[in-house]
């Protein structure tokens, strides 16, 4: 393997790494967004992200009678970033007010989801830029970025449902 099919890898690394030791160690302010509208915006983030793997498998060849079209890559594109949109002000709020935490399990997996969440999304996008991208790289990244913002749906928006 080249060095340059490592960028994307050490750069998706040293992001979520970065975001954890950021979230570890500074002092929280008193930011906040509505913890409903948390849930919601996560909760549409999720829901797109589903789409992301219905139209990734389609274009793919993965999903039995259905037929990719030009539009599959296109809808793909676009529910890619405004489910990354959506993530931003949730993100911000649970890195800047909360931070990293370790105090209970549900809440370490929630940020250990949430820093591979944005380091594989960093991955992905570095190796979609790439020409010389491997064939299994780009769905392992796509698969990485699918299970960590499944797993910080489970964490957060669920837990808050199933409290409500």
């Amino acid at each position: 393997m080249r060095v340059r099919s490592w960028v994307p890898v050490v750069a998706g690394t040293g992001v979520a790494v970065g975001l954890g030791v950021y979230g570890r160690v500074h002092q929280p302010v008193d930011i906040a967004v509505d913890f409903p509208l948390k849930v919601w915006l996560a909760s549409g983030a999720a829901a797109l992200a589903v789409l992301q793997l219905l139209t990734a498998l389609a274009m793919y060849g993965r999903l039995p009678r259905v037929q990719s079209s030009p539009w599959t890559a296109v809808v793909h594109r676009w529910t890619g970033r405004v489910a990354f949109l959506l993530s931003l002000p949730v993100a911000v709020h649970c890195l800047y007010v909360l931070g990293f935490r370790a105090g209970e399990p549900r809440v370490l997996a929630h940020s250990l989801f949430g820093c591979l969440f944005y380091g594989a999304f960093v991955a992905k996008m570095l190796l979609i830029s790439s020409p010389r991208s491997r064939d299994w790289a780009i769905p392992l990244a796509g698969g990485l970025v699918f299970t960590a913002i499944t797993g910080l749906w489970l964490t957060s928006a669920l837990w808050f449902f199933a409290l409500s």
